[in-house]
């Protein structure tokens, strides 16, 4: 099974995403990426949305449930949030939802700043692998993977996904 093209999906996502705030009455919404993926997905959603509004970035590290266990990755960036979280409607971006912990994280970080209206959670994939009960509102195209794989998110352009196996299996 071959991997689907995020320029492909990125066009749809945005249709989805422009129908779901309408449908919500979500008329200025701000917008968040999760480094690093989530923020290339990002910023190729707004720009197929037309949309020039400031991205928040979020770095998830320290509020990771698997922080004590898996140390920090050597890529750790600060959050920053251009906008005030309280009482806003949210878009919270990532590239690949797979066990729900890193949107647990983000959710975590972002109620530390405020308590947003609401949260609109948009995912270029899902790994149907949750260990968690969280689902994406809007999502570019579901896949299950065999035990040990994984896909990665190249950019930040073009944007590719990448099928890896695990060492260990």
């Amino acid at each position: 099974m071959s991997l689907p093209d995020p320029a492909v999906l990125l066009p749809q996502m945005a249709a989805a995403l422009s129908a779901h705030l309408q449908q919500h009455q979500i008329a200025d919404p701000r917008y968040i990426g999760i480094h690093t993926g989530g923020v290339w997905v990002a910023e190729a959603l707004l720009q197929a949305m037309g949309q020039s509004a400031p991205l928040g970035t979020l770095d998830v590290s320290f509020y990771r449930d698997d922080f004590t266990q898996n140390g920090l990755h050597p890529q750790v960036r600060p959050s920053a949030l251009p906008f005030e979280i309280e009482g806003q409607h949210l878009v919270l971006i990532d590239d690949v939802l797979m066990s729900g912990r890193t949107i647990r994280a983000a959710l975590n970080e972002l109620f530390d700043y405020g308590r947003p209206a609401s949260v609109t959670l948009v995912c270029l994939l899902d790994l149907n692998a949750r260990e968690l009960p969280i689902r994406p509102d809007v999502v570019g195209a579901t896949l299950s993977l065999v035990p040990g794989e994984r896909v990665k998110l190249h950019g930040p352009t073009p944007l590719a996904l990448e099928r890896q196996l695990l060492a260990s299996h």
